[in-house]
């Protein structure tokens, strides 16, 4: 079992950066055999996609809403995933959720805790 813990969430105003981190830890965990995702929740609202680092690869894919903000990238060394978030909008407030999956396609069996972002107006 991979554990996951984000960190890095907080209250920032419109147009402002943040970055968040997940780190991974457990089993033989390793970025050539997960998938990772970036999802998140606002309040009232159901998880939405926001972007996946496909295992064992560079490919990403990101949701619309973010394309051009938010970047993701991962520190192998270190077993961490990073989602950089620029010109940040209200509409960006959610708790923000890491995900791993073992499997190519499917649903993600591994989930963090959790990190809130809170973009102020």
């Amino acid at each position: 079992q991979v554990q996951l813990v984000e960190s890095g969430g907080g209250l920032v105003q419109t147009g402002d950066s943040l970055k968040l981190s997940c780190a991974a830890s457990g089993g033989a965990f390793s970025f050539s055999l997960y998938t990772m995702a970036w999802f998140r929740q606002a309040p009232g609202k159901e998880r939405e996609f926001v972007v996946v680092l496909r295992r064992n690869s560079y490919v990403t894919t990101y949701a619309d809403s973010v394309k051009g903000r938010f970047t993701i990238s991962r520190d192998n060394a270190k077993n961490t995933i990073y989602l950089q978030m620029n010109s940040l909008k209200p509409e960006d407030t959610a708790v923000y959720y890491c995900a791993a999956r073992r499997a190519a396609t499917g649903a993600y069996d591994n989930w963090g805790q959790g990190t809130q972002v809170t973009v102020d107006s």
